[in-house]
């Protein structure tokens, strides 16, 4: 039921009829709404979470309404009332009942199961209650429009306040929000045929010309959005123009840092901040961090390192790594971040013993021997899907936490240290 107001059940059995969508999914009597508190309610007037209509008439309109009620935290539309609280009726409430019924389940995305009550007056009207909440927000039209409710108005969502409902309720379905914002125009084509061409290897048959909006909807890296297709969260990481990408989800930057020192009070050495798709982020990241520590596939002799002379540098000989512990570490900071946490930007410090990799990351209950394990359930599946498969093209590596562990303990000879402090992931590994 709405926040800050409720239909409340009592001890009193009052004159109100059954509800038709209840009895139809359950067999069960619904529970009665007191007519005493209803029109209180009406006379309260219309707010964020209750709205009056006379009629049911323009489906179209009252189909945006629901969606804005459901996505602005659940509430009532009452049919059978004007703007001035006046109470007017309805005609025919079971035809109302019944159109409510098929809007809810049938063009509303994902389907609405709200509770609707018929409500009769001693004077023989009679109104009709649709009762809506938030459990499976947010919702769309059948022309893949969000609305919310500011008061007692509903408007279409922008691109952030879509990205607030997605992450109010299911983050790892946040990659598949369309960018309203962002255009196909926005996305490296030629990336994104170069992707399908090897994806299909000798089976590749589209002509040219083929519409690469249609391309990336097939490929579900886009979605229809009113009479357009418009990329969605993770097909824009994956492929936008690094230019559009850093406009429209500035949030994905990375900043690399080199402290001269084992902490960040140490003088700073060399600090970058890149932004752009997934694969400008890790072929950046990666060059910066080659800069000032070496990467190998198995433990280096003892030997292994730059000599006496490396004594008067202002830092350190390079500290050795594992390649495997280091791509994978990098693919997890970009592909499994939140990107619904605005603000914070994913981070690598190097230091002279060690590399953080800092990750924004909602724990959602997950805890850390869990992740050691790799029993997690991944934030952005379809983002690490395509990054992570050969036909992307970046540099591979064993995938999962568990091998990085593996390939991290083979050359440490100890373990990596994650840990998760408020909405960050943080992965320590050690050089040698």
């Amino acid at each position: 039921m709405a926040r800050g107001r409720k239909f409340r059940s009592t001890r009193r059995i009052p004159d109100t009829e059954r509800s038709l969508f209840e009895q139809k999914l359950t067999g069960r009597y619904t529970r009665t709404l007191d007519r005493t508190d209803l029109l209180g309610l009406i006379r309260g007037g219309e707010d964020t979470h209750l709205e009056f209509k006379i009629r049911l008439v323009n489906t179209e309109k009252v189909v945006a309404e629901i969606v804005a009620l459901a996505n602005a935290g659940g509430g009532a539309i009452i049919f059978g009332v004007n703007d001035q609280r006046r109470v007017e009726g309805l005609d025919n409430p079971e035809q109302v009942e019944e159109q409510l019924i098929d809007i809810c389940r049938n063009q509303i995305k994902p389907p609405l199961f709200p509770r609707i009550d018929k409500v009769s007056f001693d004077t023989g009207t009679r109104i009709v209650v649709l009762q809506v909440d938030d459990r499976r927000a947010p919702h769309q039209t059948p022309d893949h429009r969000y609305y919310i409710r500011i008061g007692s108005t509903k408007r279409e969502a922008e691109g952030a306040e879509i990205a607030a409902l997605f992450a109010r309720s299911r983050v790892a379905s946040l990659e598949d929000m369309p960018l309203v914002t962002a255009a196909v125009e926005d996305v490296d084509e030629a990336l994104v045929w170069s992707y399908i061409r090897d994806l299909e290897g000798e089976t590749f048959r589209e002509p040219d010309g083929f519409p690469t909006a249609v391309a990336m909807r097939d490929l579900r890296l886009a979605a229809d959005y009113g009479g357009s297709i418009a990329p969605s969260l993770a097909g824009f990481l994956l492929f936008g123009r690094s230019a559009a990408v850093q406009q429209i989800v500035p949030q994905s930057q990375i900043t690399l840092t080199r402290f001269s020192g084992k902490d960040t009070a140490s003088p700073v050495v060399e600090r970058a901040e890149f932004c752009g798709n997934v694969t400008r982020l890790f072929d950046n990241a990666l060059f910066f961090l080659k800069r000032y520590v070496d990467l190998w596939d198995t433990r280096p002799p003892r030997a292994a390192g730059n000599g006496e002379g490396d004594k008067q540098a202002p830092i350190p000989a390079r500290a050795n790594y594992s390649r495997c512990a280091v791509i994978e570490g990098l693919t997890n900071l970009l592909v499994h971040r939140d990107y619904s946490i605005v603000g914070s930007s994913a981070r690598v410090l190097i230091f002279d013993d060690r590399l953080e990799l800092i990750n924004p990351s909602r724990t959602n209950g997950t805890t850390r021997k869990s992740i050691e394990l790799g029993a997690t359930e991944h934030t952005n599946p379809r983002l690490h899907h395509v990054f992570t498969s050969d036909e992307y093209g970046i540099e591979r590596a064993e995938r999962g936490i568990p091998a990085l562990r593996r390939a991290h303990h083979a050359i440490a000879r100890r373990e990596p240290r994650i840990s998760l402090l408020g909405d960050e992931f943080r992965l320590e590994l050690y050089g040698v």
